[in-house]
């Protein structure tokens, strides 16, 4: 069977020397980007301080509208942050809880960082959290989210894709459900983007936050925040800085103006070289398309499954298809072990506690890699060259 995204693995020559399966984790590097960091450090050796009026200052909205053609947002929405951590602070700098409307909804499967954020922010009693539980570690059963959010929520922060099982979301009905009791949606699209299609402006979603350094192959560094138009004029972010005010250069003290666009959702000076380096991976994935990476994700997915049974290994994810993100989670024992045996031998993989060894096939792929990677497992584990890992400690 041909499969034409192949022609992009010289792209990336990490895929020369390994079998590169953590795309959920950390996307390999596009050979461009050497490139766009260079162009970086010229402009910054030659421009000096002219390089910020001669692109740098724009470039978190700029970069932020190659970001909208991924998730389906309209062009001077989504602006660039370090990470979902301050977008997620910062969306959250928007509300002044009531004692009528203060609570938020998320499930405990959301990733820890964004939980941390939240719970941080309740501390002092202003906020409160409801929880909602998974009985199975592994997927949030829709109907127990759905009564959770009731009149008194004020934010409900969900994960796209969950980040250990891979679990997709019904994002519309929780979305439909919280504006239908007043409160607003933040999509994590950190493990769907670029893998899943999907859009934001469909999903009539209140914000989305995500990151470049999974399945865009964009690196550290370049998170971004979308916010609905209709919202941008209407919330004033406590998290702010200069980036955000209407005349930054005017440099006026006292209370802030805010800009009357999504510029109002930045802060400080960006993280200039990480939107450079982020740039390769965006115009590779506009490029190729997510709905052409979706198929072949899907029919790699699928393949992985089957083999790591036939393996005799038991797949967590879903085997839903329309149900699962781009990553397919098997549970086995020793896994922290086994993992770190694998990646010793160039497999790159990794294991997150109460799931097991995650694997993800992205664009680049090869179908014989998959078929390496389960075999390799089987081999790991019925010699036990996991052992000499657990005796050094192999947990993450």
């Amino acid at each position: 069977m041909a499969d034409d995204l192949l022609k992009w693995r010289n792209h990336f020559p990490i895929l020369e020397k390994t079998v590169y399966l953590i795309s959920h984790s950390l996307g390999a590097m596009p050979r461009e980007t050497y490139e766009s960091l260079h162009e970086y450090a010229e402009a910054w050796a030659t421009r000096g301080v002219r390089a910020w009026a001669e692109g740098w200052w724009d470039m978190p909205v700029t970069l932020g509208d190659e970001v909208a053609r991924i998730i389906g947002a309209s062009p001077q929405t989504v602006v660039m942050h370090q990470n979902v951590s301050i977008c997620q602070s910062l969306i959250l700098s928007c509300f002044d809880p009531t004692p009528k409307r203060n609570k938020i909804v998320y499930s405990e499967l959301n990733f820890p960082s964004v939980m941390y954020v939240y719970e941080a922010h309740a501390r002092e009693g202003r906020f409160r959290i409801e929880t909602v539980k998974s009985d199975d570690r592994m997927t949030v059963p829709l109907e127990r989210m759905l009564a959770a959010i009731d009149e008194e929520t004020l934010i409900v922060p969900i994960s796209h894709v969950l980040f250990k099982s891979a679990f997709l979301q019904d994002v519309r009905a929780i979305t439909e459900r919280a504006h239908e009791v007043g409160a607003h949606v933040v999509l994590d699209t950190y493990q769907s983007a670029g893998t899943v299609p999907f859009s934001v402006k469909d999903l009539n979603v209140d914000f989305a936050t995500g990151g470049s350094v999974k399945w865009l192959c964009g690196g550290p560094g370049a998170g971004y925040l979308y916010v609905r138009p209709d919202l941008q004029t209407k919330l004033e972010p406590k998290t702010t800085g200069w980036m955000a005010h209407e005349s930054p250069f005017a440099f006026e003290g006292g209370a802030i103006r805010y800009a009357p666009n999504v510029a109002r959702f930045l802060h400080g000076s960006p993280a200039i070289p990480a939107l450079y380096a982020a740039r390769a991976g965006y115009r590779i994935i506009n490029e190729i398309g997510v709905p052409a990476i979706r198929e072949k994700n899907m029919r790699q997915t699928q393949l992985l499954i089957e083999m790591a049974e036939e393996a005799g290994f038991r797949v967590s994810s879903p085997r839903d298809p329309v149900r699962r993100g781009g990553t397919i989670t098997v549970a086995i024992d020793h896994a922290a072990a086994v993992t770190k045996e694998l990646i010793r031998r160039e497999f790159i993989v990794d294991y997150r506690p109460g799931a097991g060894v995650r694997i993800s096939p992205h664009f680049y792929t090869k179908d014989e890699e998959l078929e390496l990677i389960i075999k390799e497992m089987r081999k790991i584990i019925d010699t036990r060259a996991y052992a000499e890992h657990e005796a050094a400690g192999a947990a993450f």
